[in-house]
């Protein structure tokens, strides 16, 4: 019988099993992927507390060893299903779990063109968050893909210190709020491309073009590409958990969700904010909210 089982090894995860370990609870994680989650796709962080310069790869190994060293447990399996109750189940495509509580930190995934080298020159020249790695193209000229809050906001950040912005737009409307999209307009160095897509991605090593179609095929030069057409939370496989819209896990801060004892941290919980550090955040609130459920009982 386990007190807590994570499902999940991301920064939300291990953030929370670190909590969790150190308050003597006998804790697992399960992770059906890679340990670390997307983070270790970013060869460069500079925004999280601490250090000022780190890869995510880097920042993964050593928030792993940490959960190691308190004595950390962590299986490569893919969660298939969980029984809320007294006790909680945990089915894998491995065997079965039970456990006190549960921590939900399944994270998301960005949406992808769908292009060949996407997955190559992802970290050279292409990326899926302009909040992450934008200070890198100062000067440069740069794009954006989508036309939601989260791409307007983009070129609106990117736009204050890069050379120029293309904005690519498949509609031929902007779906951003109107507050964000007036904002944008005042920007002269954002160039708006309506019903437009990307067809190829040029570069070999490097991002140094992309060409896009109206109605007709042009080549950009652009240094950076943005890709902000969303994401989708990993909760497909969930039942009995409550979701949003959007298919992401229904709590507020406090982190609980309709099933007590059940608890959800990083990008898969409903919330305006998914960066590195907000995921630590929920981490650490998800494992104290399941430390005193765990004293209750």
């Amino acid at each position: 019988m386990l007190d807590l089982i994570i499902i999940g090894g991301g920064p939300a995860g291990l953030s929370a099993a670190i909590y969790a370990l150190r308050a003597g609870k006998k804790v697992l994680i399960l992770e059906k992927g890679s340990i670390g989650g997307k983070i270790t796709s970013s060869p460069l962080i500079e925004n999280y507390p601490g250090f000022s310069k780190i890869s995510g790869e880097e920042y993964a190994e050593k928030l792993y060893q940490q959960v190691l060293d308190f004595g950390g447990i962590l299986e490569i399996e893919e969660v298939r299903r969980i029984v809320p109750g007294k006790i909680k189940k945990v089915i894998t495509d491995c065997g079965e779990y039970e456990a006190k509580a549960l921590i939900l930190a399944t994270g998301s995934t960005y949406r992808k063109l769908g292009l060949k080298k996407e997955d190559v020159l992802l970290g050279n020249g292409l990326s899926y968050c302009a909040i992450c790695d934008g200070a890198f193209y100062k000067g440069e000229i740069v794009a954006v893909v989508g036309g939601g809050n989260s791409a307007v906001t983009s070129a609106i950040s990117l736009a204050s210190f890069c050379q120029k912005v293309h904005l690519i737009v498949r509609k031929d409307n902007l779906r951003a709020e109107p507050i964000l999209v007036s904002a944008l307009k005042k920007y002269s160095n954002i160039e708006i491309h309506f019903h437009t897509v990307i067809k190829e991605l040029v570069g070999e090593e490097e991002l140094s073009a992309i060409v896009i179609h109206d109605k007709e095929e042009k080549l950009l030069e652009t240094k950076g590409l943005f890709i902000s057409i969303g994401q989708d939370p990993e909760t497909d496989w969930l039942t009995d958990i409550t979701l949003t819209k959007d298919f992401y896990i229904s709590a507020q801060e406090d982190c609980k969700t309709n099933q007590a004892g059940i608890f959800v941290a990083g990008d898969c919980r409903a919330k305006e904010f998914r960066q590195l550090t907000t995921a630590v955040s929920d981490g650490t609130v998800a494992a104290l909210q399941a430390i005193s459920y765990l004293k209750e009982r």
